[in-house]
């Protein structure tokens, strides 16, 4: 009976993926700061009247950013912006309801046992740290700058990213444990050294989500827009220009994106070889499967990082962009699965 949890972790993990797509547009159009009170339960309601948006317009103009960056827009431009973000916060709340109303139906029905139950907690656990974390990003932009902190805004994504991987794992932890007992043995041939190449390519496209975060949050990605060299470098020579030497790796754009187009090219390196090495083995059919989605993911998520640096992150591009690294994070874990 665990296949009908499996798939409401994966309606889960769908509904993740729809959380950081939108994140990354309500970023793209600085929709961010729009709402600047955290309300979890009251704030579900949308504003109906035009006294509830000229209030919450009459908010939005004392934030930074609207001194700074849009003063005197209209209700209209507002109204623009302020959807993004509710979207984003109202997503958020579905995906509580979604893991927690199913969450306790299944431990009624006592078809969760209690390791199960564990690392289903913990998943709740971390989805709370996320909303919290939410807001202390956006309280970052609400006081002396006009746009979030690089810092908050990279540990937001992360831990979203952390949570996709617990709700997928234990996902298709279910589902692999369910097929071999059905089978009477593992469909498994994958050497060790294999199972810990594809567990570093999975911390390493995960460090380049995260550096993808810092380039987010201090706009890197509109500067250097060249393609192989930077501006005609390979290496930039703004790249150490801050004091001291350690805040380049996070607050200079030449530096971040220096960075992240250096991981970038290692993955470009490392995931054809390691899928060189897994087509010499005799793998199942869902392994190899596994790392040729891997393999076609990295191509996929490489052009549109080029074609979204080069056309100075366009929205669509950049959105798609996005969902593509949870794509290629997706196939790294996929095949982290099926080789175990």
């Amino acid at each position: 009976m665990q296949k009908p949890i499996a798939v409401w972790l994966f309606i889960c993990c769908f509904l993740v993926f729809a959380m950081v797509v939108v994140g990354g547009v309500t970023r793209l159009t600085d929709s961010g700061l729009s709402i600047v009170e955290w309300q979890p339960i009251v704030g579900t309601l949308p504003p109906v009247s035009d006294s509830d948006w000229e209030e919450l317009l009459e908010k939005y103009r004392a934030t930074p950013q609207y001194q700074q960056v849009n003063k005197g827009m209209s209700l209209d431009e507002f109204k623009g912006i302020f959807w993004w973000e509710y979207f984003h916060r109202l997503l958020g709340r579905a995906i509580g309801l979604v893991f927690f109303v199913p969450f306790v139906y299944f431990l009624i029905r006592k078809q969760i046992d209690r390791p199960l139950g564990w690392k289903l907690t913990g998943i709740f656990v971390l989805g709370g740290l996320q909303g919290l974390m939410g807001w202390y990003m956006v309280m970052s932009g609400l006081v002396d700058d006009v746009r979030v902190s690089q810092y908050r805004l990279t540990a937001h994504l992360g831990l979203a990213f952390i949570i996709f991987a617990a709700l997928f794992w234990v996902a298709t932890g279910l589902l692999s444990a369910r097929t071999s007992e059905n089978s009477g043995q593992a469909d498994n041939h994958a050497p060790r050294n294999l199972r810990r190449f594809s567990t570093a390519l999975t911390f390493l496209i995960f460090i380049m989500v995260l550096s993808g975060g810092l380039v987010a949050g201090i706009r890197a990605g509109l500067a250097y827009n060249t393609f192989p060299l930077m501006n005609g470098h390979f290496i930039p020579p703004e790249i150490f220009l801050l004091e001291p030497w350690y805040r380049n790796f996070f607050e200079n754009m030449a530096t971040v994106q220096f960075d992240h187009r250096l991981i970038a090219w290692l993955l470009a390196i490392l995931i054809p070889v390691f899928w060189f090495k897994a087509m010499r083995y005799q793998l199942s059919s869902s392994a190899r499967l596994a790392c040729h989605f891997l393999l076609v993911m990295l191509v996929i998520q490489i052009s549109l990082g080029i074609a979204t640096l080069l056309q100075a992150v366009p929205i669509p591009l950049a959105a798609a962009h996005q969902g593509g690294a949870v794509l290629l994070f997706t196939a790294a874990l996929w095949v982290n699965r099926v080789l175990r």
